[in-house]
């Protein structure tokens, strides 16, 4: 069951966005700005999930996928990529890396919420 989630995006509206959406439906969140970031919140708070930008600075929501399902302790950890990248190559690229969802923004909030309690 998902009850903590990582929200991992360089955007400062986009975040508050999903942290407001996902905590209205009763999940802990805790937020990175990239890729980096997002892997030493993975080792410090271990959440249930991840929602993961593609576009970020330093290192990439792919880059950051690829590490974590390279690494026997976070490899099912699930990640649901969300970004404004709609092309087919960008959606086959997440499911090659190991991404379990993928929402292009913009998004509605229960298209978002659909794919977290599909986990």
């Amino acid at each position: 069951m998902i009850r903590s989630i990582l929200i991992v995006e360089d955007n400062q509206n986009d975040r508050s966005r999903l942290e407001k959406i996902l905590v209205a439906a009763g999940y802990q969140i805790s937020t990175a700005e990239n890729g980096n970031q997002a892997l030493a919140a993975v080792k410090r708070s271990r959440p249930d999930a991840i929602m993961m930008d593609v576009n970020m600075p330093e290192m990439d929501g792919y880059a950051a996928t690829r590490v974590l399902r390279n690494e026997a302790d976070t490899k099912d950890i699930p990640v649901i990529l969300v970004t404004a990248k709609d092309q087919k190559a960008d959606r086959a690229w997440g499911q090659m890396l190991g991404a379990r969802g993928y929402i292009t923004k913009p998004y509605r909030d229960d298209d978002l919420l659909a794919q977290v309690r599909a986990l």
